[in-house]
């Protein structure tokens, strides 16, 4: 699928005011969407695959703690010159490229912990009457085409919400919302149903929502109404069935590699594979993977004495 360079999705979301406390103590002054692969922040990832859709409205839902991210985005006039005063017009170009001089960035304040739905909700004054992006900076899709840009694709030719999915083992579905879709084996396919972090007992499928979304503006209408659901939050996902009443959603099943950086493990695989895949430091750190002795290398001293303690 090739990306298109048309695309009538103009704003992209990026719900940031979770607190990330499965990275705590990292995470208690900076945002978990600023934890780096390598060299670039999670949250510059997300903004640079929505700018390769089309995407040109920046809207970030943030609250405490979150101000790392404006100052990601915003310019630094005094770290420029120094950089440009000392020749390092490399760095200074990175810098620069950040965010391109094309987009804009809106934050709002998501006023309470209220949930995904209400993180999406919060973002109606600046989406207004458009279809719009919705991305998760902790899933970190890896692909040749940036998954909106197939995702806007998609919506191009269904002109319908798009759900990205994948495949998860069954014992996971608590974890996602999942769908239930017309034909299984289709890359594309309407849902028939979707609900929220189901038992595996009692899932429709194995089908999840991984992070991306193409949403028509009148999930906000639905999502004003269905008040509190699972955990006492406003899902997305219960909103986005209230909106399958009305009109077709779509699960789209992207082409790509990816990363659960929400969790520590998966964070660890993508900074591995982000490495060895880096045009600079890829060789080297290949190298070194291949020489490294995993027999030499030292245990914490706490848990060589909880292993004592086990003996």
């Amino acid at each position: 699928m090739r990306m298109s360079s048309k695309s009538p999705i103009r704003t992209a979301v990026f719900p940031v005011a979770g607190r990330g406390t499965r990275f705590l103590p990292a995470t208690k002054a900076s945002p978990k969407e600023m934890l780096p692969v390598v060299d670039k922040p999670l949250i510059q990832y997300a903004v640079e695959e929505a700018l390769a859709a089309g995407a040109r409205r920046l809207v970030f839902v943030t609250g405490a703690s979150k101000r790392a991210i404006e100052d990601h985005f915003d310019s630094d006039q005094e770290l420029e010159t120094m950089l440009q005063q000392q020749g390092k017009s490399d760095l200074l170009n990175q810098l620069r490229s950040v965010l391109p001089s094309y987009a804009s960035c809106i934050y709002i304040r998501q006023p309470a912990p209220l949930g995904l739905g209400h993180a999406v909700l919060c973002a109606q004054p600046a989406v207004g009457a458009e279809p719009f992006f919705v991305h998760l900076a902790d899933d970190l899709i890896q692909s040749e085409v940036p998954c909106l840009a197939q995702m806007a694709e998609v919506y191009e030719a269904k002109r319908a919400s798009v759900l990205g999915v994948q495949v998860v083992p069954r014992s996971d579905t608590d974890k996602y919302g999942i769908v239930a879709v017309e034909a299984d084996r289709s890359p594309t396919s309407r849902v028939r149903s979707i609900v929220e972090k189901p038992k595996p007992s009692v899932a429709p499928s194995n089908l999840a929502v991984v992070g991306r979304y193409v949403l028509a503006p009148s999930i906000f209408e639905h999502l004003d109404k269905i008040g509190r659901g699972a955990g006492g939050e406003i899902q997305l996902t219960d909103g986005i069935a209230a909106l399958m009443h009305e009109e077709a959603v779509y699960a789209y099943r992207f082409t790509g590699k990816r990363y659960d950086c929400g969790s520590k493990l998966g964070y660890l695989q993508a900074t591995v594979e982000y490495a060895l895949g880096h045009p600079v430091l890829g060789r080297d750190f290949r190298k070194y993977l291949e020489n490294l002795d995993l027999d030499a290398i030292a245990t914490p001293a706490s848990t060589r004495r909880r292993s004592r303690r086990k003996r």
